[in-house]
């Protein structure tokens, strides 16, 4: 049975025009992020005929997932994605889906609405196929991907059991069951505020934190000479924001940076914390006064480390390689993701491509989405057998 393409653009057009962006931090209870998102995306959960659940995460803002039952001898698989975006900020008429020489613009367009609407296509081409699965297939749509991901965290940790996932990142049809994990963390330093005409009542809480700067500087150094994973290759760490003091004519008694730390499979939070801990703790011994704390983290996602020889991932390699012709690539994706909050085998593949994400000029090629449709629907059949 051929993949509706009219469907495809019509649930896009649809998803574009709802406003979705997340508040990263900042949210106003009365116009939760994803609402409205989540009710278009139950509507049609519910058009399908599905057992639909929904739970409310945060403030309003809820996951959404729909079952399609199977005979009840195979395993649980989920394709899941989120309802989010980013911010519109410079983008002229961002919620206005355009339908160009095969293209669909539009924020959300690629990231990751294209593949919300490729598992709608999934589900209605599996019933229409009057072929049941043998496992439960669950079609999910979580809040907060962009932000602290909070979401996925949700539905790792109280969601229904899940074998295993496929997450519609755009990755230009590529295979991703790697990436590295992402710790945003801040760390403040405490001084003593006094006129700055008398600095030595004081404790300059900034000079303080150029020491620190200086020392995750040459820890990011020492970074990219460690033994690199296979696919995900050396952790990172960058300092991204910084401030401090209230004006310039008091010696400031606070200073505070956000650093962010990726991390490759065999790292976690603790070891990361533990390392970061030691560098400062050396400081502590040679700088008067020095007093440093750690704020709990934003962000912590671990890296996703599918086995390449997992049933997900060779179901999708193969498929990949039978719906467009040729061996698909396999990479690391690029940035972190929902996928491992799943805490199950999990694989990245989606239409679209991670340039067009977070643009100005968002798009997806309508034939990545029918393509990606067709291999969901080979690599979940694959796997039933």
């Amino acid at each position: 049975m051929p993949v509706n393409e009219q469907n495809l653009i019509d649930d896009l057009s649809a998803m574009v025009q709802i406003p979705s962006p997340n508040t990263f931090g900042h949210d106003d209870p009365t116009h939760p992020a994803e609402a409205a998102m989540a009710d278009y995306f139950e509507k049609r959960l519910n058009d399908l005929k599905l057992d639909v659940e929904t739970v409310e995460v945060a403030d309003g803002r809820r996951n959404v997932w729909g079952r399609l039952k199977g005979t009840g001898d195979g395993p649980t698989i989920m394709l899941a994605g989120h309802l989010d975006t980013v911010g519109v900020a410079g983008y002229e008429t961002p919620y206005e889906p355009r339908h160009k020489n095969g293209r669909i613009y539009g924020r959300g367009s690629c990231d990751m609405k294209a593949g919300l609407v490729s598992y709608l296509e999934v589900v209605r081409l599996l019933i229409e196929s009057n072929e049941p699965l043998k496992g439960d297939l669950i079609i999910a749509g979580v809040i907060d991907e962009e932000h602290a991901m909070i979401g996925s965290k949700h539905f790792g940790e109280h969601g229904p059991h899940v074998d295993y996932a496929i997450i519609a990142e755009p990755s230009s049809l590529a295979v991703s069951p790697k990436h590295r994990g992402q710790i945003n963390l801040s760390i403040r330093t405490a001084g003593l505020s006094a006129h700055s005409s008398m600095p030595e009542n004081g404790i300059n809480a900034i000079y303080h934190m150029g020491a620190i700067i200086n020392a995750i500087q040459t820890y990011a150094e020492e970074l990219t000479k460690r033994t690199p994973d296979p696919m995900c290759g050396t952790p990172t760490c960058s300092i991204g924001v910084i401030k401090g003091g209230e004006n310039v004519t008091s010696i400031p008694g606070f200073c505070e940076i956000e650093v962010d730390r990726r991390t490759i499979p065999g790292e976690n939070f603790d070891s990361v914390l533990e390392e970061l801990t030691e560098i400062l703790d050396l400081l502590a011994k040679d700088i008067p006064n020095f007093e440093y704390e750690f704020l709990p983290p934003n962000l912590n996602t671990p890296p996703l480390s599918t086995d390449l020889v997992s049933p997900i991932v060779r179901s999708i390699i193969e498929s990949c390689e039978h719906v467009t012709g040729i061996p698909p690539e396999i990479i690391p994706f690029p940035g972190s993701t929902d996928a491992p909050n799943f805490g199950c085998p999990s694989v990245i593949c989606g239409a679209g491509a991670l340039a067009q994400a977070h643009s100005l000029n968002e798009f997806v090629e309508i034939s990545e989405i029918k393509s990606a449709v067709e291999i969901y629907i080979r690599a979940i059949r694959s796997m039933q057998n």
